[in-house]
């Protein structure tokens, strides 16, 4: 009897642990399971931002108003080839002339210099010059033009423009006078139209912008009446203080990823510059993408910008290229400007230092992709842990049923 007792006790403790195997197992399936809807819950959120971020990258992008654009280093000397708004509130000849008509204008040769691209002064307050533009008439018929100074400013394509002929002056336009409004050239002729530049002694220093213009109303094929304009361009520095000053401002960046895991996506910049002193600059900007503390910086080289008048401004847009996903990325820009020199100049030294201007913005750059793929990846990792778990479980219960079976069955021999 006490063989057989023996022999019951490990019956009784290979139940319990097979027991306490089933409820340990059963726990850790519990424990998976929840496991599995978290990563499930995570996948999701992840694929969603993913998607967001793709389908609108700019989402983050600050809205930044277009500026005029400034002018660049070397445009034609031919302003405003046409206009057809301004016709009619020009004055001009009675009768508009047939098509085609062909003419030409350009600075007269003077004591101010010849073969000029254009008009360049630098004058005291209350000072005046007498100066004088050539208009060339290359069709076979006379032609009556009427000449006219106009203030110059900026288009959106950093050229410089007139004001329409019926939009009164307030600047250089307004301080250059004509003998008469009108000059009748012979076909094939040539024709010096005089002009007088006078300086208002209360006149603010600084650079001044505007274009001497001939202008002709030209009838097209379809019978429409157009004010059709060529000028030369002017400027003028009047003299006194001069200070010059470059702003930057309205910076934003975006970034744009890629579904490639393994590869860097694009970071796109946009920036207003503004010329916020009396002279004329020649600036150049240079943009810097990096992740925190300064890891994968990126930069473009420096980058000439349109010559910018006093008071105008240029919006400029920059992607960079290389810029990988490190949870922030920060974007510096900065701009340097030179004083375009001053006409006749001398003295280099005279010229002011204009200081650079400096600005930054940041943005999120998320690598959804590779999170992605790293939630794809442990889950895939925790199913394959599962599993094998189980088998584990399930071969503990066979090996400790079999046990018991072979148990029971000794237990049954009778006892010789």
């Amino acid at each position: 009897m006490a063989m057989q007792q023996l022999f019951l006790r490990p019956e009784r403790d290979t139940d319990g642990r097979s027991e306490l195997t089933n409820v340990r197992a059963h726990q850790r399936e519990n424990g998976h399971s929840h496991a599995l809807w978290i990563l499930a819950v995570l996948a999701v959120t992840l694929v969603v931002g993913l998607l967001v971020s793709l389908l609108a990258p700019g989402a983050s992008a600050l809205a930044v108003a277009s500026r005029s654009a400034a002018l660049p280093h070397a445009v034609s000397a031919a302003v405003g080839p046409e206009d057809p708004a301004a016709g009619a509130d020009a004055e001009a000849p009675a009768e508009p002339v047939a098509t085609p008509v062909t003419w030409g204008v350009r600075p007269a040769d003077t004591v101010h210099g010849t073969e000029r691209p254009n008009y360049a002064y630098s004058l005291e307050p209350g000072a005046s010059l007498d100066d004088g533009i050539i208009v060339s008439n290359y069709t076979q018929g006379p032609l009556t033009f009427r000449v006219y100074a106009a203030d110059g400013f900026m288009t959106d394509a950093g050229e410089l423009d007139l004001l329409p002929a019926g939009e009164e002056s307030s600047a250089l336009g307004a301080w250059v006078s004509f003998a008469g409004e009108e000059v009748t050239v012979d076909g094939g002729d040539s024709v010096v139209v005089p002009f007088t530049l006078t300086v208002p002694a209360d006149a603010t220093p600084g650079d001044y912008a505007a274009g001497v213009v001939s202008s002709l109303l030209v009838e097209n094929a379809e019978g429409v009446s157009v004010d059709r304009r060529l000028g030369s361009r002017m400027h003028l520095r009047v003299a006194g203080d001069l200070v010059p000053a470059v702003v930057l401002d309205d910076v934003s960046v975006t970034y744009d990823g890629t579904l490639n895991p393994f590869a860097a996506g694009d970071a796109t910049v946009t920036f207003t510059v503004t010329n916020d002193g009396n002279t004329r600059l020649a600036a150049g900007q240079v943009v810097r993408v990096a992740g925190p503390w300064g890891a994968g910086a990126q930069s473009t080289p420096r980058v000439e910008l349109p010559e910018l008048l006093p008071g105008t401004s240029v919006t400029r847009t920059v992607t960079v290229d290389g810029v990988w996903p490190l949870g922030r990325v920060s974007a510096d820009v900065r701009v340097t400007a030179e004083v375009v020199t001053a006409i006749g100049a001398t003295d280099a030294e005279a010229v002011p230092v204009v200081a650079p201007a400096t600005a930054s913005a940041s943005t999120l750059a998320v690598p959804w992709t590779a999170l992605a793929l790293l939630v794809l990846v442990v889950g895939a990792v925790v199913l394959w842990r599962r599993a094998a778990r189980r088998r584990r479980a399930r071969d503990e219960r066979k090996v400790a049923e079999a046990v018991a079976q072979a148990l029971k069955e000794r237990d049954e021999q009778p006892v010789g």
